[in-house]
């Protein structure tokens, strides 16, 4: 900021009295909202409430009447704790939210929570707070969008919107920004504007304690167009910059905009505690004495009748962007209807394609030893031009069996099939999400279990938003052998499995496999992480209306007599196991049943008369199986039930060694079954 203008505010421009209102607005509200409220977080939304006010009027191409408008641009608040930045301008354009709720911030049930959360208020593009993880996703919009326009229209301009992202020092500190960032200037994703906050302070000191790096030559150096805006308090020079940064040269463009961090406060303007927390009663009086306001003046007056008349003309220019936006888009159908046609069916799938695709899929014999990774592989090649399922792997395509006829997405080549999304797998989950956002896709991605970890922040966001991303991972236990403990997962499935809203499925075999892609096709709610083998499992005997059990998440894979005595509970290639056992007790006159569970949370979702029939409360011996953490199965089993599972960290050797040194074996299962039978 360079102090106050000539008119005694602190932002210039070439403005009417009406404007500076509505500018001088946007300040005033959050350093009164956090004070009365005592917490929150003012100093970001003050100093970048120009910014805000600039995008908001003049360049976004967005329209309050109709928040989803397909059209519009998209703005992701990476640096989520500044919320009230665009609470207020979504209050101020016109989406609906009214005054008092911006006074209710942060409160339960208020549409203005802590942080940006998708779907919980009008405008809001994705839920932001994690740092960095709001310039990953925004890769990924961006990616869809430029792919969108490419398969479709690339005749008609209007569909290639821009995705604008405001990011703090945070995000360029966070790894996963420089991850998504660097793939972004490989593609050349030039419908990308990221604009830093530039303002040298974090939460416990000045930026330069621990951020010395030179962001700028770090973006150029991924392949962005660098830009620079000086004063972030000049209205005229923000929009001339943002102007030449929507334009299109090749390159995801990144604005670097000094601001001082809670100016125009004279107390807290530069300093980390302007971070949170309110000023002050008598430093709030100063801040309203300088934008002009009596110093005693409650939250409605800062917003005078000009301002608010002033700030809803966004309604009529986006309604106007819109009409345009309708016009071309006929336009465009009438002059190419079979590009059109095909766009609109994209956008509104009936999946009957994609499951008549699965149908066809011949499976192996029953007993034909086959890794489900590979069953996996068919049922994306024959999805791949039926369905919206996009993506790729973390260089392990391959390996991970999810490789599809054609060519990688490129800068010169944004059609592409899939999607090399390099060795960057936070970024990778993080893109994810951003393509789901963006529609209609159905992004996938890939790699082995044990690399889940790096992917568990953007899996949190993406069950948090309910996305229906899915992810593929194979590898699935120790039997991954000679590669040793660091690539043999252990603990990645029960850990999975305790994300709410998550769905994790681990098919038996062939068969499960192309019935767990029915479901997803069928009911695309929500993420989904797949874990496949890398080691050969028989194909099962043949099941009745197994589309209908696996949908279900558990059924009866198999059972002697009335199935009472025992049940044996098993997920992938520990089924097989469970059924060798059951057999084996059968000899012995145990009427055993063996349950398959690939998906867990599908199972706990049915109906209690379902679950009755799979697993009858009267079946007091329960044995679970699977290789990996057995904690999550004293659900299933009881505290008289038996688990055999895998509690350490595997080690060097063949599959079939590390397995049995960890106790997942014929014997093992059949002891933890006669033990619990005993009780």
């Amino acid at each position: 900021m360079s102090g106050m203008s000539e008119n005694g505010l602190p932002f210039s421009g070439n403005i009417t009295p009406a404007e500076a209102d509505s500018v001088r607005a946007a300040i005033a509200i959050p350093a009164h909202v956090v004070q009365a409220k005592g917490h929150g977080h003012g100093g970001t939304a003050m100093a970048l409430a120009p910014l805000a006010h600039v995008l908001y009027q003049r360049i976004l191409r967005h329209n309050p009447n109709n928040p989803h408008w397909l059209g519009r641009d998209r703005l992701v608040l990476s640096a989520g704790h500044a919320s009230l930045l665009l609470y207020v301008q979504l209050f101020l354009t016109g989406y609906g939210l009214e005054l008092d709720e911006l006074a209710k911030s942060r409160t339960l049930d208020s549409r203005t929570p802590g942080h940006p959360e998708l779907g919980h208020t009008p405008g809001i593009e994705m839920s932001t707070g994690p740092l960095g993880q709001g310039v990953a996703s925004a890769v990924g919009m961006a990616l869809a969008a430029r792919h969108g326009r490419a398969l479709f229209a690339p005749n008609l301009p209007r569909l290639d919107s821009t995705t604008w992202v405001i990011a703090g020092d945070g995000c360029m500190q966070e790894g996963v920004s420089g991850e998504a960032s660097s793939l972004a200037g490989t593609l050349g994703l030039d419908n990308l504007v990221v604009i830093w906050d530039d303002n040298n302070v974090t939460i416990d000191s000045t930026g330069e304690a621990a951020f010395s790096e030179d962001v700028r030559a770090r973006y150029a150096a991924y392949g962005w167009r660098v830009l620079e805006i000086d004063d972030a308090s000049d209205l005229d020079e923000i929009e001339r910059v943002l102007t030449e940064a929507k334009s299109r040269d090749g390159r995801p463009t990144f604005v670097a905009l000094r601001s001082v961090i809670g100016a125009p406060s004279a107390e807290f303007s530069g300093k980390p505690a302007a971070h949170s927390g309110g000023f002050g009663d008598d430093e709030l009086a100063a801040i309203k004495t300088s934008l002009g306001f009596a110093p005693d003046a409650p939250l409605e007056a800062l917003v005078t009748d000009d301002a608010l008349s002033f700030a809803r003309g966004a309604l009529t220019r986006g309604q106007t962007l819109e009409d345009e936006w309708n016009a071309a888009l006929a336009t465009w159908k009438a002059a190419e209807p079979e590009a059109a046609s095909t766009w609109h069916a994209f956008r509104n799938p009936d999946g009957s394609a994609a499951l008549g695709a699965l149908e066809s899929i011949e499976l192996p014999a029953v007993g034909t030893p086959s890794a489900t990774r590979k069953l996996n592989s068919v049922a994306i090649k024959a999805l791949q031009n039926v369905s919206s399922l996009w993506g790729g792997s973390a260089d392990l395509a391959g390996s991970t069996g999810v490789e599809v006829p054609g060519s990688a997405v490129t800068a010169s080549n944004p059609g592409g099939e899939f999607i090399r999304f390099g060795i960057r797998e936070h970024a990778m989950a993080a893109i994810l999400n951003g393509i789901a956002i963006q529609g209609p896709w159905r992004p996938f991605a890939s790699t082995y279990l044990v690399f889940s970890d790096y992917m568990r922040p953007s899996i949190r966001l993406a069950a948090l938003m309910q996305l229906p991303v899915i992810y593929v991972f194979t590898h699935d236990s120790v039997a991954v052998g000679e590669d040793g403990p660091t690539h043999q997962p252990v603990e990645q499935i029960a850990s999975l499995r305790t994300v709410p809203g998550l769905d994790v499925v681990r098919p038996a075999d062939a068969a499960e496999v192309v019935s767990v892609w029915k479901r997803l096709i069928a009911q695309p709610a929500g993420p989904t992480a797949l874990i496949f083998s890398r080691q050969h499992v028989p194909v099962l005997h043949e099941r009745d209306d197994l589309d209908a059990k696996v949908a279900h998440g558990g059924y009866v894979a198999w059972q002697h007599g009335e199935g009472l005595d025992l049940a044996l509970i098993a997920t992938g290639s520990e089924v097989s196991l469970a059924l060798e056992a059951a057999e084996a007790l059968a000899a012995e006159g145990v009427s055993a049943r063996v349950i398959s569970m690939p998906g867990v949370e599908w199972f706990a979702a049915s109906d209690a008369a379902y679950r009755e029939t799979v697993l009858p409360a009267a079946i007091t011996a329960r044995v679970a199986v699977e290789a990996g953490r057995g904690d999550g199965w004293y659900r299933w089993v009881g505290l008289n039930g038996e688990v055999v599972s895998i509690e350490e960290f595997g080690e060097s050797g063949s599959g079939a060694q590390v397995m049995a040194r960890r106790g997942i074996t014929l014997g093992a299962v059949l002891e933890a079954s006669r033990r619990t039978l005993g009780r």
